[in-house]
């Protein structure tokens, strides 16, 4: 794994399906550690282990289900979170200890912000750390790639919905971008200024595939 900042670390790459590569990202913290998105690389789980294990682990969305939440529930006894409109992605594979609705702080430090578009039951997760760092995980609602930020519009997903999502990340002020999927070198970029700009072009990108 690779340290990001003090309280936060980024998987080793996965590629679940050719062209796909994606990152998870563990959260620590006093309270219990947080893991947003997914792995399924065992050698991460133990240093998962070592820094702390795992209180929670929540899902952008239902792209990110697969046997190792499982595997991390038994090992960690971690609650797993995702939103209700995706929850039918985990099938009979494993109940979901949170579902999310609205916005809100699920935790005093990790707000929950719905980004419905890409799927209808994506989320983006906004952590205000103790070191005063905003860090904000944008699932596939938008992705990183090499042409910088772009959003996350397939074949199944709601254009109008999307639009009104990447709106609501335009206001935002992180310090920090990551995101589940990526497309280039790295999925996490540091933000010192320009975010709304970034957020802008990714909504110019969307309006052309009208």
């Amino acid at each position: 794994m690779r340290q990001l900042q003090p309280d936060l670390w980024e998987t080793e790459v996965e590629s679940p399906f050719p062209g796909l590569t994606t990152h998870a990202y563990l959260y620590q913290r006093e309270q219990g550690n947080v893991l947003f998105y997914n792995t399924s690389n065992q050698v991460e789980l133990a240093q998962f282990s070592r820094l702390g294990g795992l209180t929670y682990q929540f899902l952008s969305h239902r792209d990110e289900v697969g046997a190792s939440l499982v595997v991390i529930r038994e090992r960690f006894e971690a609650k797993l979170g995702i939103h209700f409109k995706d929850q039918d992605a985990l099938l009979d594979l494993i109940q979901p200890d949170l579902v999310f609705t609205d916005r809100q702080f699920l935790l005093d430090d990790v707000e929950v912000i719905p980004t419905p578009g890409h799927t209808a039951g994506s989320v983006c997760f906004l952590v205000h750390s103790i070191s005063g760092k905003r860090y904000l995980f944008t699932g596939d609602t938008l992705y990183l790639s090499d042409r910088g930020w772009q959003p996350g519009m397939l074949s199944f997903s709601n254009q109008s919905e999307l639009t009104d999502s990447l709106c609501l990340l335009e206001t935002l002020q992180p310090d920090l971008a990551l995101s589940s999927a990526f497309s280039g070198q790295h999925g996490v970029e540091v933000v010192s200024e320009g975010w709304a700009e970034r957020v802008q072009q990714a909504l110019v990108t969307l309006k052309a595939l009208a």
